[in-house]
């Protein structure tokens, strides 16, 4: 019988698996050749923190990202959230349960933390943030809420805000770097993004009714 030699596992140039931190070894990831680097696309309700040399990417329509970053240690991450805070009364359930990083207090505190547990020091955290845009235009505006949010958050944890680019009408994509702490951003003004819009609307619907019943209100 001939034995097929087992291929090795795929590896990035200047990518090393084994520096993954921890809670993050299932993020798929793939080889950005324009960037010449690892790339790491997060949806809304997830956050990624890195200490190598890649590239944290999104899309955002009213949602808002913010860039945290350990600017002495070139650690840090970006997260994506839909809306503020949960509306109506908290209990164990919906204090602990199925929240993830949706919203945008759960998403800032767990972004923050994970950065400070890979090493990273707070009094040296810079931010960055983006998106709230007004894409939803038959709902109540919560690019504006988000906006509000985290630019209350940020002044009340007296952290470094060194950049923003929020409000307006368009889509943007973003692209952050946490080990160099670049980002660039790309306002999608030449097309109206029909795909994000809907996949907004869904994702309202799903908050809206599972698990936390009642939290989001539709216009």
């Amino acid at each position: 019988m001939t034995t097929v030699p087992q291929s090795p596992p795929r590896t990035f140039v200047g990518f090393d698996p084994q520096r993954v931190l921890p809670g993050f070894e299932h993020v798929r990831r793939f080889w950005d050749p324009a960037q010449d680097c690892v790339t790491v696309k997060i949806l809304p309700g997830e956050f990624y923190v890195s200490a190598q040399q890649e590239m944290v990417s999104t899309v955002l329509g009213s949602c808002v990202s913010a860039c945290v970053r350990d600017k002495r240690r070139g650690i840090g991450g970006m997260n994506h959230f839909m809306l503020p805070e949960p509306t109506g009364p908290r209990d164990g359930w919906t204090a602990t349960v199925s929240r993830g990083a949706r919203y945008g207090n759960d998403a800032m505190e767990q972004l923050i933390n994970a950065i400070l547990r890979a090493g990273g020091q707070r009094q040296d955290l810079e931010v960055k943030i983006f998106g709230g845009a007004r894409v939803l235009a038959a709902m109540t505006d919560i690019g504006q809420r988000n906006i509000d949010f985290v630019r209350k958050y940020v002044a009340a944890e007296g952290l470094d805000l060194c950049a923003s680019d929020l409000g307006d009408v368009y889509p943007r994509q973003v692209q952050f770097f946490p080990h160099s702490g670049k980002a660039r951003v790309r306002h999608l003004r030449a097309v109206h993004d029909t795909t994000l819009v809907e996949r907004e609307r869904r994702y309202l619907k799903r908050l809206a009714n599972d698990p936390i019943k009642g939290e989001v209100e539709l216009f």
